[in-house]
């Protein structure tokens, strides 16, 4: 049984999955593109290699776990947390730990073993966030979850197991530390302006203009203004709303547009890097659910993993940032813009690019 233990200092909530230590040596990180085809549970083909799916999008009259789909989702078959149980919450002596009860699933995003999400149509792009909306409606019906995580490891370096293209996503019993902080900051916003916060450094950042790299009629991709790490850039929905869940189905094909173009523009100007994807979304603490939605913007982080973190980052929870956003973004502007033939070389050199 995994375990969740409190520490009592910084209120976070670290989980214990000892279980995860007997997974094959493919689920351990190791260089890129080390797994073949046949050797790969997430491709088509290998079904019985994985658990059998939750959701899949499929051709028609294929059959359930068996070749002849676009997408799968499945439980992770080495959980971090487990489904079955109750929480029994207790005290072991000054400290607190509950039981490790949530639950942990793989969205398969494609059957390509080698397609990253550049190189698939918009409709495949859509499926997958449909797959996470999917997912989510159906986790937050169970009382025992109080927070969804959906996130992307992609490539070794940013913590991938599997090269084959998928995210995954975490039920938890708790709220994350850095969800509630910025809930609370959204919070202290509102009752002193009665305006969302996200709303107001949209509204801000669309008439400067130098942290946008571009937006559609439902979205903005900018940087931040105090990035933590090189080229970090976050997606918003334009009008506000609190629950990534409640996009609908036109919003979620706009949103694919507009990932699967960063993802591009990203994959071009650092040659492919690895990076990470995190959706931050509203709990599910239904007695808190109106403030919520008056104060909270969803929103997707996609950080590309150019540069590591060290002690100091670790000791302070500061970062250096060798990278300011507007430069980051006017080299990601001049990536999609320019002739085809730019070269890499050529977009970078009036920077300072010591963190290569």
């Amino acid at each position: 049984m995994p375990e969740l233990r409190k520490d009592p200092i910084s209120g976070s909530w670290v989980i214990f999955s000892p279980e995860r230590k007997i997974r094959p040596l493919f689920y351990q990180p190791a260089g890129e593109d080390t797994l073949l085809p046949e050797n790969c549970p997430f491709c088509e083909g290998n079904e019985p290699m994985t658990p059998g799916e939750i959701y899949a999008v499929r051709h028609d009259q294929a059959e359930a776990n068996k070749p002849g789909w676009q997408l799968r989702v499945v439980p992770n078959k080495f959980p971090a947390l487990q489904v079955e149980g109750e929480l029994n919450k207790r005290g072991e002596g000054f400290y607190d730990k509950m039981n490790g009860i949530g639950a942990h699933e793989v969205v398969i995003e494609t059957s390509s073993h080698t397609n990253d999400v550049d190189n698939l149509e918009i409709e495949q792009v859509t499926h997958i966030f449909r797959a996470h909306k999917k997912r989510i409606l159906d986790l937050q019906r169970d009382k025992r979850f109080k927070y969804i995580q959906v996130f992307k490891n992609h490539k070794a370096m940013a913590g991938a197991t599997i090269s084959h293209s998928h995210s995954q996503i975490v039920a938890l019993p708790v709220i994350p530390p850095a969800i509630k902080e910025k809930i609370n900051r959204a919070e202290t916003h509102f009752n002193a302006k009665e305006r969302c916060i996200f709303c107001d450094i949209i509204d801000h950042e669309r008439v400067f203009q130098k942290r946008v790299l571009f937006e559609n009629n439902d979205y903005i991709v900018m940087s931040p203004y105090a990035p933590r790490l090189p080229f970090e850039l976050v997606i918003y929905p334009r009008g506000h709303s609190a629950s990534f869940e409640n996009t609908g189905d036109a919003a979620l094909e706009s949103l694919a547009n507009i990932f699967r173009d960063t993802i591009a523009r990203i994959n071009k100007v650092l040659e492919r890097p690895a990076y990470n994807l995190i959706l931050n979304n509203s709990p599910f603490d239904f007695e808190k659910e109106s403030n919520y939605k008056k104060c909270f913007h969803w929103h997707i982080e996609l950080v590309p993993v150019i540069t590591g973190t060290g002690g100091f980052e670790l000791g302070t929870n500061s970062y250096i940032n060798s990278t300011l956003p507007e430069e980051a973004v006017e080299i990601l502007r001049v990536a999609s813009g320019g002739p085809a033939d730019v070269s890499r070389a050529k977009l970078l050199e009036k920077f300072d690019q010591n963190f290569l």
